[in-house]
């Protein structure tokens, strides 16, 4: 069992060290800006499904308004879910001043952000659909800068980088910050450049709307509805591409209740994906079995907490009876230090000033993990026992750390 997390973890660190390769190699270049060009421009709907969102929804229906894209291009499409607060009054506010770029469709019932989703496709015709959660912040160019992507007729989605918006509310955010810049810069970007599966995250992410409909659209009844479409599509030969030019502002969960909800929901929804999409290892394609290897990534949680014990173990213990105990022991050790040192790689570059101080949130960064192996755990359990799903709606604040991101 161990045996098999060494193997997934030493595939893994593979694409990691390719991203941090890319990441260090592009890391001087300064970001160029984006224009609206001659081409033909495509058409884009928005989606946005909202629930109880009225501390958020107003700052995103601005950032959306002030695009740089054609207003005759892209329409704001609000799919509201039954909710109890001011929502809906905001949303028709901006109906009415905006009646030609902001539309609301209003569910009293609400049955999850998949089936919103679904349901507000069916009103839309714009040749590609945009995925926003309420509390997103979206950069002005992401438009302009995502249509670039499209451009290849293989590519049915793209799915860009989301940043934090709060990551100086206090320490779990900030540790959150970090995760989230790692893994989109180092894992995402280099199963990128691999041309390997590339999942999308739930949110700033973008996707042709003739081959949403050819995959029968979101699962609504999935807990992870944007890994069960990226698997959807990656079975049908089609490609998600990661852009990191393509940015997008979002707030993280700024206690370890939100986290803890949030986090259960995400990996027994990739453990569900896993399962029903289990055949996708039979197909002898690179990104079908990527797909596959990646989806099981929160089942890797039990051999890696036993490998994290044995090596506590085994460094604890001056004797060793079992030599094949002592190798697998601090084989895993050895593997989490070079994921370490990776993840330390990313953040010396990604965090702004570069510090080499920087790499002291390490142990918290190991903390952190180990707290997320626990909530896996749990989901696995919910997995096993066959509890049932329950849809936990992350709450949004509005909470902003960051001057310079504002609606």
């Amino acid at each position: 069992m161990v045996l098999v997390f060494q193997v997934w973890t030493i595939y893994n660190v593979c694409i990691i060290a390719v991203g941090v390769k890319h990441l260090l190699r592009t890391g001087r270049k300064k970001r160029k800006s984006s224009k609206v060009s001659g081409k033909r421009l495509p058409t884009f709907s928005i989606m946005v499904p909202v629930k109880d969102e009225e501390q958020v929804v107003e700052r995103l229906l601005n950032r959306l308004l002030r695009l740089n894209y054609p207003s005759c291009k892209r329409e704001i499409v609000v799919v509201e879910d039954g909710s109890s607060d001011k929502t809906v009054e905001i949303c028709r506010k901006y109906c009415g001043r905006y009646p030609d770029q902001v539309r609301l469709i209003h569910r009293s019932v609400s049955n999850g952000k998949p089936s919103a989703l679904n349901y507000a496709l069916k009103h839309v015709t714009s040749e590609i659909v945009g995925v926003f959660d309420a509390d997103n912040v979206p950069e002005a160019d992401i438009l302009v800068r995502v249509v670039k992507y499209f451009e290849d007729p293989s590519t049915a989605a793209v799915q860009g980088k989301q940043c934090s918006i709060n990551a100086g509310e206090n320490i779990l955010t900030k540790i959150i910050s970090y995760e989230e810049d790692v893994r989109y810069e180092t894992y995402l970007r280099g199963k990128d450049i691999l041309n390997l599966f590339v999942p999308l995250t739930g949110s700033c992410y973008f996707v042709r709307r003739n081959m949403l409909r050819k995959v029968g659209m979101w699962d609504s009844k999935s807990l992870s509805e944007d890994m069960e479409l990226s698997a959807k599509l990656t079975e049908r030969g089609y490609k998600i591409r990661y852009a990191s030019d393509v940015r997008s502002w979002q707030e993280n969960p700024s206690n370890l209740t939100q986290l803890f909800r949030q986090r259960t929901r995400w990996f027994r929804g990739c453990m569900e994906v896993s399962l029903k999409y289990g055949r996708l290892f039979k197909r002898l394609d690179r990104r079908c079995i990527d797909a596959e290897a990646t989806l099981v990534g929160p089942y890797m949680v039990v051999p890696c907490l036993l490998g994290y014990l044995m090596g506590i173990y085994s460094f604890l213990n001056l004797i060793q009876p079992d030599f094949l105990f002592t190798i697998i022991a601090q084989s895993t050790m050895l593997l989490t230090t070079l994921i370490l040192f990776l993840i330390g790689v990313g953040l010396f570059y990604l965090t702004k000033p570069r510090k080499i101080t920087n790499v002291l949130w390490l142990p918290f960064v190991y903390v952190y993990w180990s707290i997320q192996n626990l909530i896996a755990l749990y989901a696995l359990i919910q997995v096993v026992l066959k509890r049932p799903r329950r849809w936990m709606k992350t709450t949004k604040t509005g909470a902003t750390s960051n001057p310079n991101v504002k609606g």
